[in-house]
């Protein structure tokens, strides 16, 4: 059997487009040059892979991973999701003849949701003001100081729970005290983010060039995880809301992906990269390694987190420092994803020298 010959960077790449907002692949020439490209490397159709690798490219949208972007998640570094979206192309390139899946999961919202400033008021009636956290008494902490009690705002139950303010007061309360339980977090109030529609809810080109290119050269199909549009409830997770329930017990907010779950589990191995590593990403592995340890702790070993391909939340103060800063919370999750047995590794490192990466040299 002929082998594929080693993986090389496509003519088109060009790894400054990860600082371009508005960059964006012609897929008609993608699909051009991945023919070719398969050709001359003779790369096989990923469905006959004998050892099966997902990689799961968490919210790599532009709102997220540009300076423009509403919510950019720079790091500390102040470059942070640029250069993760850079590394992130890059790593599908070198390894484009061992990654069976790639799903990008797309953080989708309306204009109000529980976590925006729309969806609240304070005393004197105004909206919240983003970076503002909310407490399990509906205290408003803003810079981590209380000034005083927030309020859903009444027009959001005249469309969300038939004009039953008394019930979205309660509702509210009994989401934020079930966020506060066993110590998890207090409700945080974002800026505007991945608007369905909008420019900013759309993955960086340079990841989705590189997911389009190993779908045509690999010949296999790529879906994409939307998550994150219940009003009434945060989202970080792609396997599952932060809170599923109603405080009256008349139905639920959400469920499981049991399905997504599932397929991941089935994969031999699964690469998790994206934004942001102290939020969604950390919040959606936490939820996988708890299914994991429902199934087989075991299972933990077949996990690859890329650190170098996730940044934290950080929130420059232009007089210095950070208003906000989630890397230690960052830092701290990765230190348990490894001590549960869970793989903390580095795009740059050759894929077939991670621990039990058992693919085709």
């Amino acid at each position: 059997m002929v082998r594929a010959r080693t993986p090389q960077l496509p003519s088109f790449y060009d790894p400054a487009n990860a600082v371009r907002w508005s960059y964006s692949p012609n897929l008609r020439d993608l699909f051009t040059s991945a023919q070719d490209y398969r050709r001359q490397l003779n790369i096989k159709a990923a469905a006959g892979d004998r050892f099966k690798v997902h990689l799961l490219i968490i919210d790599g949208q532009r709102d997220f991973c540009f300076p423009e972007g509403t919510l950019y998640v720079g790091g500390r570094s102040g470059t942070g999701a640029v250069d993760d979206s850079r590394r992130i192309a890059r790593f599908i390139y070198e390894n484009i003849h061992v990654l069976t899946h790639i799903t990008p999961t797309l953080d989708t919202h309306f204009p109000f949701q529980i976590f925006f400033p729309s969806f609240w008021v304070d005393a004197d009636g105004n909206p919240l003001q983003p970076h503002d956290m909310i407490s399990a008494d509906l205290t408003i902490l803003r810079l981590g100081k209380p000034v005083g009690k927030a309020a859903p705002n009444p027009a959001v139950a005249g469309f969300l729970c038939n004009g039953n303010y008394t019930w979205l007061q309660k509702q509210v309360r009994f989401y934020c005290e079930k966020l506060a339980e066993g110590g998890r977090y207090q409700l945080y109030i974002w800026p505007e983010h991945c608007m369905l529609g909008s420019d900013g809810h759309t993955l960086v080109g340079v990841i989705q060039e590189a997911r389009m290119f190993h779908s045509y050269v690999r010949q296999m199909q790529s879906e994409a995880e939307v998550k994150g549009g219940n009003p009434l409830t945060e989202n970080y997770s792609v396997f599952s809301p932060e809170v599923t329930l109603r405080f009256d017990g008349s139905g639920v907010l959400g469920s499981k992906n049991v399905r997504f779950i599932q397929s991941l589990m089935d994969a031999d191995a699964l690469v998790i990269a994206g934004q942001a590593a102290s939020h969604c990403v950390k919040s959606s592995i936490d939820h996988f390694l708890a299914e994991i340890l429902t199934q087989d702790p075991g299972l933990a070993k077949k996990v690859y987190v890329l650190r170098d391909c996730t940044s934290a939340v950080a929130v420059p103060n232009p007089k210095g420092g950070f208003f906000v800063d989630f890397t230690d919370q960052a830092e701290e999750a990765l230190q348990r994803y490894a001590a549960a047995g869970m793989n903390v590794v580095n795009s740059t490192e050759p894929i077939e020298s991670w621990p039990g990466m058992n693919v085709a040299a």
